[in-house]
């Protein structure tokens, strides 16, 4: 274990509830970090708990997801070293906002939230945007949008069942969170981020980009870290988390369809279709190439198959492949019990050199 590990131990990364999140796999992930590591960069950094691990490590983080309330998380417990909320933010962010518009209200009251709970939402995200900066914003909407998965049951918003299940008196003796207010819910989880910020000495970023167009804009680094969407295997995140990306970035842009109002047209990833996936590892293989260290997240249940991948990662970095199976199901076919989360850990080949001799 690095020195560093044991001077940032005492910070605890808020455990999410996101379908994908490698939270409960970190100590296994860990073992597999090479020592000596100074910079280090998470490509689709999704809840940010691989990110934070980094940041306990005493590395250099560069932090990226393409979704923006993702890169919200990655600003506010990443990039972010000082800054935390105070009571006067959360007062500031809970009250009546009488000039806030109305999103939230005509999208998702009587879909996920009653009218007064879309309107509180109106209001909050009205007032986020007079914090006094980036990072208390950012901290704002993590805190907010982890709330909402914790007032929608199953903790996405790719179903209709939130109202009835609130109203359910068994689902909520095994769930209060259903049945809470959302104000409650944000205050109670304000200290767990607050504490959760910590500055590690480094230079940290978070990005919102796709990563194939950000990696060829990072001059180096000494490893890589790779955990994309599990093509048919997990869930349409944008799909899944349409409602905190739009809350987030209060979208005009775009059409709401079907019964979730789920945004349309999709942001663009390359990694969530069958048809695009291979194409897209090359890309993101030979931007990477320069980078001494990989380590790549899959699941043997995804696309393509673990034996296809290895052979396109070996082109470029002697591979060595690890798993661990799934002991309960989680989300998706590719969590399911029996199923296994693999790791790629991945390392330059050697250079071998001829000497003649006469």
């Amino acid at each position: 274990m690095l020195f560093e590990q044991y001077q940032y131990d005492v910070f605890r990364f808020p455990q999410p509830q996101y379908l994908g999140a490698k939270y409960p796999f970190l100590d296994w992930i860990a073992k597999f970090i090479p020592n000596g590591i100074e910079r280090a960069i998470d490509g689709f950094a999704g809840s940010q708990s691989v990110a934070f691990l980094f940041k306990k490590y005493g590395i250099e983080v560069l932090t990226n997801d393409f979704l923006f309330f993702n890169h919200q998380i990655g600003l506010a417990l990443i990039e972010n070293g000082r800054e935390t909320l105070d009571k006067a933010d959360i007062d500031l962010l809970l009250c009546e906002n009488p000039a806030a518009g109305t999103q939230m209200q005509e999208l998702f009251a009587g879909v996920f939230f009653e009218e007064r709970e879309a309107r509180f939402l109106d209001s909050f995200r009205a007032n986020v945007e007079q914090l006094g900066s980036i990072y208390k914003k950012a901290l704002a909407f993590a805190i907010m949008n982890r709330s909402l998965t914790r007032k929608v049951i199953m903790g996405h918003f790719a179903h209709n069942k939130a109202l009835a299940y609130a109203a359910n008196h068994e689902r909520v003796k095994r769930n209060p969170s259903i049945a809470r207010p959302i104000a409650n819910i944000f205050k109670s989880l304000v200290p767990e981020y607050n504490r959760a910020v910590f500055d590690n000495g480094k230079h940290n970023r978070s990005f919102n980009a796709n990563i194939l167009d950000l990696l060829p804009t990072i001059d180096h680094a000494d490893l890589i870290y790779l955990d994309p969407p599990y093509t048919d295997s997990h869930a349409d995140y944008q799909a899944f988390y349409h409602l905190p990306e739009t809350f987030t970035r209060a979208w005009r842009d775009k059409t709401f369809i079907n019964s979730t109002k789920r945004y349309t047209p999709p942001l663009w990833s390359g990694f969530d279709k069958k048809t695009e996936v291979i194409d897209s590892f090359t890309k993101l293989f030979e931007s990477a190439v320069h980078i001494p260290h990989w380590l790549i997240s899959f699941n043997d249940r995804s696309y393509p198959s673990v034996e296809t991948l290895s052979r396109l990662i070996a082109r470029y970095k002697d591979v060595q492949i690890e798993a661990k199976p799934y002991v309960s199901s989680r989300g998706g076919k590719g969590s399911i019990a029996g199923s296994h989360e693999v790791l790629f850990v991945c390392k330059n080949k050697p250079k071998f050199a001829l000497n003649f001799q006469r």
